[in-house]
């Protein structure tokens, strides 16, 4: 009996054993991926790149008006061309008419008044001629009778009366010389600071006159109108009078991947469809890549300008695609390369294994990307499968 039960632990312990080694060589096959390969090769790649919008004019200007008043007569709507300086808008002027009136009549009455004051300047020089003689006959006479008084040939109050002249003749010529005084700030008032005044007056309202009438700053269609006759214009007003827009050249602006900005450059030409047009091509120019990436990152701005025919309209949506080349480097299939927190890479097979490798992608199409830093040619790279990898994870590759 205990033979029997010797025999039953041996045999129970032999198959425990080869039970687990089964399981260790099950478990050890199902941490082998199967994978497809693919060597990195030398050579060119060719892609487009396409960036979309709404197309935009060149140029718009805003209308507005300088001066506030009753607006008389709108001379152009919605849809209309106009051309630069062409007359847009007419504002009332019969208010500011009267003020210049009464502005130029204050410039004449400043004018009289320092023509009165010249005058008055002419009157005091002659009193100061005419005062400066008395002064001077004053003088003489009173000299004469003081030297008749000291040899005792004059009485005293002849002496005192000749005083009392002589006195009066210098009061005269120093009053006659104030009076001048007087009369030159007045005309120094009159003929500079307060004609200037006057004038500036007239000037400020003969430029709000101007103003009533309002051009157009730059040739173009009226895309929008917010004003009537009879309403009331306002330099403050929150919308302008009309908007103006340039559509003999429209832009249509994108943002293109950093890969295709070095393949980019003003002056280049490109090829632009629109949604409302099919069938029809335009041809582009680039006007400018951004030097910057947008604030969504690694997208740059690219404008393109569009010469407009005359079928085109802002607002369109148009599709422009460059045919980019890039120079000769490391290729390999676009299923080869994943993305980890903005980081690219791919998984190099070597020994029977993968090694994630971190990688710089530049230009790519539908099937291939170019591969700029990371990576040399004639290593393989896994293809399928990527997804499950893992770094130093055994592969079977068929």
């Amino acid at each position: 009996m205990r033979k029997l039960i010797k025999k039953v632990v041996a045999l129970l312990a032999a198959g425990t054993l080869a039970l687990a080694a089964g399981c260790g060589a099950g478990a050890g096959a199902g941490d082998r991926v199967t994978v497809k390969a693919a060597a990195a090769g030398r050579g060119k790649l060719a892609a487009t790149v396409e960036i979309s919008g709404a197309l935009v004019p060149v140029r718009v200007a805003s209308v507005v008006s300088k001066l506030a008043g009753q607006v008389l007569a709108v001379k152009a709507d919605v849809g209309d061309r106009v051309q630069a300086g062409q007359v847009l808008v007419e504002i009332d002027t019969k208010e500011l008419q009267a003020q210049l009136r009464q502005a130029e009549a204050a410039v004449r009455g400043v004018q009289d008044q320092a023509e009165q004051a010249r005058i008055g300047m002419e009157t005091a020089q002659v009193a100061i001629a005419n005062a400066g003689v008395a002064l001077d006959a004053a003088q003489k006479y009173y000299d004469r009778i003081k030297a008749l008084a000291d040899a005792g040939a004059a009485s005293q109050s002849q002496l005192d009366d000749a005083r009392t002249k002589l006195d009066q003749a210098k009061n005269g010529l120093d009053a006659a010389k104030k009076q001048y005084e007087v009369a030159k700030k007045q005309y120094e008032i009159a003929s500079g600071s307060g004609l200037a005044q006057a004038q500036a007056a007239v000037n400020t309202i003969k430029v709000n006159m101007s103003n009533a009438v309002i051009t157009s700053p730059i040739t173009g269609v009226v895309t929008n109108r917010n004003i009537n006759p009879g309403e009331m214009a306002a330099p403050t007003s929150p919308l302008p009078l009309l908007t103006i827009a340039d559509t003999s050249t429209l832009k249509l602006q994108g943002t293109v991947g950093q890969e295709a900005v070095p393949l980019l450059a003003g002056g280049q030409k490109v090829t632009v469809t629109m949604d409302a047009l099919p069938g029809r091509e335009f041809t582009g120019t680039v006007t400018q890549v951004g030097p910057v990436a947008a604030a969504t990152g690694q997208r740059f701005p690219v404008e393109i300008s569009l010469a407009n025919p005359g079928e085109l309209k802002a607002g369109m949506t148009a599709r422009a695609v460059f045919k980019l080349a890039a120079p000769e480097g490391v290729v390999v299939p676009l299923a080869a390369v994943r993305t980890d927190g903005g980081q690219d890479y791919v998984f190099v097979v070597k020994n029977g294994k993968v090694e994630r490798r971190p990688v710089v992608l530049g230009l790519k199409n539908e099937e291939q990307v170019m591969v700029l830093k990371g990576l040399e040619a004639g290593e393989q790279v896994a293809v399928t499968n990527v997804g499950v990898l893992q770094d130093g994870m055994a592969v079977t590759v068929e």
